[in-house]
């Protein structure tokens, strides 16, 4: 079993990005945890658990993550039944052996990929004490992000198939499709993992050209790291304009995108639906006619200074067929190609490269 129990950010300071996440995304800030060497905030939004921490001293690890790697992802805590079995693995380096927290809670962390960690906390997360749950319960007012949908690792060009290795031998993830994308400048390859008890999805992408998009992460980040955290919202054509409002950037979307849509088998969106969708820059798919659940996506420009990790707003609608409820799967397949385009010629903006 593999639940996402947090994300943790390593940044230059908490407090501030503690602001940016309860300004925009309307978290709620929990007690935070500090020592003399570190600050960390703690925040909840429905199910979402995010942790900031930032160096309160030179001597802090999180001072020495940053003089090696930009501010982003460090660490996504992970849910498991068996630690102890995690942990002696011989593919797996233990950080910090198995212990009990002061909450109780056997934790461990493992290095994952490049500057990646994952803490291991054992239970699932019903079991967590009762302070944790009344937490979860009440951290998050109705608002425009729920719930992780997928995180997305970018690993350097020949590591993809012992990155995948690793997440199935190590936490039983199973791979399942495979994607090539490429323009006429620039190409990667991914492979979408997941996990057969409890649905985490894990998408890990290489570079297959030396100028891809995957590749300029890879530079700025120094090394493999995660790329992007898909975030669930239950209301995509409302939220959107409403997060632009507050000061969030999201990628354009090339007007060319919506030329040939309306084309496309299975299309069923209303006049007015398609206006705002069409305003709002959303991207949309669907599977084909006899599964045409549509899945809305978009995704924000890069929240750090370096062009590293960014967020996917993602929207999974459901219909009924013959009495079926089918909700829309997938990544958006339809829309990877004009994805890597617009990130593409984002990239061409700030490299000059034309």
């Amino acid at each position: 079993m593999v639940q996402i129990d947090h994300v943790h950010f390593y940044v230059d300071s908490a407090r501030v990005w503690r602001d940016w996440f309860v300004h925009l995304f309307g978290f709620e800030a929990q007690p935070c945890l500090s020592t003399p060497e570190t600050h960390q905030e703690r925040l909840t939004c429905a199910e979402l658990r995010v942790h900031l921490s930032s160096p309160a001293s030179p001597n802090s690890p999180i001072a020495d993550f940053l003089q090696k790697h930009p501010p982003g992802v460090a660490d996504i805590a992970l849910r498991v039944q068996n630690l102890a079995e995690i942990c002696a693995h011989p593919q797996v380096r233990v950080l910090i052996p198995p212990h009990d927290s002061s909450t109780g809670q056997r934790m461990a962390q493992i290095a994952a990929w490049g500057s990646l960690r994952h803490t291991l906390i054992e239970g699932d997360q019903d079991d967590q004490d009762e302070q944790e749950a009344t937490v979860r319960e009440t951290g998050g007012k109705s608002g425009p992000v729920a719930a992780i949908d997928h995180c997305v690792l970018n690993v350097p060009a020949g590591e993809l198939p012992a990155a995948v290795e690793w997440y199935c031998q190590v936490l039983g993830f199973h791979p399942k499709q495979q994607f090539a994308i490429a323009t006429a400048r620039s190409s990667l390859r991914s492979q979408v993992l997941v996990h057969p008890e409890t649905g985490v999805q894990f998408p890990v992408n290489e570079p297959t050209s030396g100028n891809s998009q995957i590749q300029e992460f890879l530079d700025h980040n120094r090394g493999a790291g995660i790329q992007h955290i898909a975030l669930k919202t239950p209301d995509i054509l409302h939220w959107v304009p409403q997060l632009r409002q507050l000061g969030l950037s999201f990628l354009n979307v090339p007007g060319t995108y919506y030329d040939g849509l309306r084309q496309k088998p299975g299309f069923c969106l209303s006049t007015p639906e398609w206006q705002r969708l069409v305003e709002a820059e959303i991207l949309v798919d669907w599977q084909d006619t006899n599964h045409p659940a549509l899945l809305l996506q978009t995704f924000t420009a890069p929240i750090f200074e370096q062009p590293t990790f960014f967020f996917e707003l993602i929207e999974r609608r459901s219909i009924q067929v013959q009495g079926k409820t089918l909700t829309a799967q997938g990544f958006g397949e339809g829309n990877f190609q004009a994805l890597f385009e617009a990130v593409e010629h984002q990239q061409l903006q700030r490299t000059g490269d034309r």
